[in-house]
């Protein structure tokens, strides 16, 4: 029995009404110990749960929080829903994906760094609206992108 196997059990005791209420802590639990939900987590879940790996990959992939691919060590996530669109989220894309070196949905190339989009980051108010490691920046501008990339590049190197 693997460590993840018992920690989806201690999961599971708190839902008694059955196990599809334990998936999303069982997910996240086992994406927090891997960094992201491969095909063996995703069977490390299942079998926890007693449910199948196509019903925990259908789960995840509803949602942006989980990762079916691996990221790299910093998430950097950009909303591009109506709000933060209107307010320059394809120029900040645009900006971030230059200094990256790679496109939404692409981790850069030394591995240090994934950018991905998100529907809605619930901060319309302070658009636009980006997430670094589920931080907010908020009113952040293509002239944040260069600083950004810069300070996450240096801490991945361990500066």
């Amino acid at each position: 029995m693997s460590d993840l196997y018992a920690e989806i059990q201690e999961i599971r005791s708190h839902y008694p009404e059955g196990t599809r209420s334990a998936v999303l802590p069982a997910l996240r639990t086992a994406q927090e110990r891997y960094g992201w939900l491969s095909p063996e987590a995703l069977r490390e879940v299942a079998e926890g749960l007693g449910e199948t790996p196509a019903y925990c990959k259908s789960i995840a992939s509803f949602y942006d929080m989980f990762h079916l691919q691996p990221v790299g060590r910093h998430l950097v996530e950009v909303c591009t829903n109506v709000s933060c669109a209107l307010l320059g989220a394809a120029d900040v894309v645009a900006a971030l994906e230059r200094e990256l070196g790679c496109r939404l949905g692409e981790t850069s190339a030394d591995g240090k760094v994934t950018l991905r989009p998100v529907e809605c980051l619930g901060g319309c108010g302070w658009a636009p609206v980006v997430a670094v490691d589920h931080v907010y920046h908020e009113h952040f501008t293509p002239d944040d992108a260069a600083p950004l990339v810069a300070r996450l590049r240096a801490e991945a190197a361990g500066h």
